[in-house]
């Protein structure tokens, strides 16, 4: 089986200046993700996709890995992800004939994820009847879910609040899950038909994650990684 890890990392960061280069614990950002796909048991390929010069110097020169020159148009700030998968899945069809049987998504920005956890999540896409597995954090039951509209400042409940249940009964009520956005394992077939990194059968690969979106972001997990060295 062919599985295609894919880093997307480009070079425009307006929240933090070079974030995917930017140095977190001794090491390029990219650096994490990168060793992830490549410490993976199934992982047979890993591919970092970027436009900037900076970060495929970065990437093949500190974290030895494969670089796939992407399109200005895919790096523009209002770009979605699913069309830089295809870029790099096309590019290589068209090079090398080379088509991967799974597509496995490995954002920078969630460096806490490693091999182990991916190697979980791909165990779980192995042994189950489904096309794709995400990771995703579990964050409680419906009925202490509520809705803000910033427009109109006002809140829904997304259970009938008037018949909360007991402490005792919590279990009877569906859990809610929040993707982390840091594994994402997907058939290439059912990727290139959906057009999307989540299929028609998914999984959840249960787990907690910080993604990187703001600076104080980037300085909480420059903390968690310190105490691991």
């Amino acid at each position: 089986m062919e599985v295609l890890a894919i880093v997307p990392a480009r070079g425009g960061s307006k929240g933090i200046p070079n974030k995917n280069i930017k140095d977190l614990a001794g090491h390029p950002l990219i650096y994490y993700s990168v060793k992830a796909g490549q410490e993976s048991k199934y992982v047979t390929r890993t591919i970092l996709s970027t436009e900037d010069e900076r970060v495929k110097k970065v990437a093949v020169e500190e974290c030895d890995c494969e670089v796939i020159d992407r399109p200005k148009e895919l790096a523009q700030d209002e770009t979605k992800t699913i069309p830089v998968l295809i870029q790099v899945c096309d590019e290589l069809k068209v090079r090398e004939k080379y088509e991967p049987d799974v597509v496995v998504l490995l954002q920078p920005t969630t460096p806490l994820r490693d091999a182990k956890q991916l190697d979980e999540a791909f165990e779980l896409f192995l042994n189950n009847d489904c096309d794709s597995v995400f990771a995703a954090k579990n964050i409680g039951t419906t009925h202490s879910m509520w809705r803000k509209y910033p427009d109109t400042k006002t809140f829904e409940c997304l259970f009938d609040y008037r018949q909360r249940p007991r402490r005792q009964e919590e279990h009877l009520h569906y859990p809610l899950y929040k993707e982390t956005g840091s594994i994402y394992i997907i058939k290439t077939e059912i990727m290139r038909e959906v057009y999307d990194f989540i299929g028609y059968k998914p999984l959840i690969y249960e787990s907690d994650s910080i993604d990187i979106d703001t600076p104080e972001d980037f300085d909480e997990i420059a903390k968690i990684m310190e105490t691991k060295r």
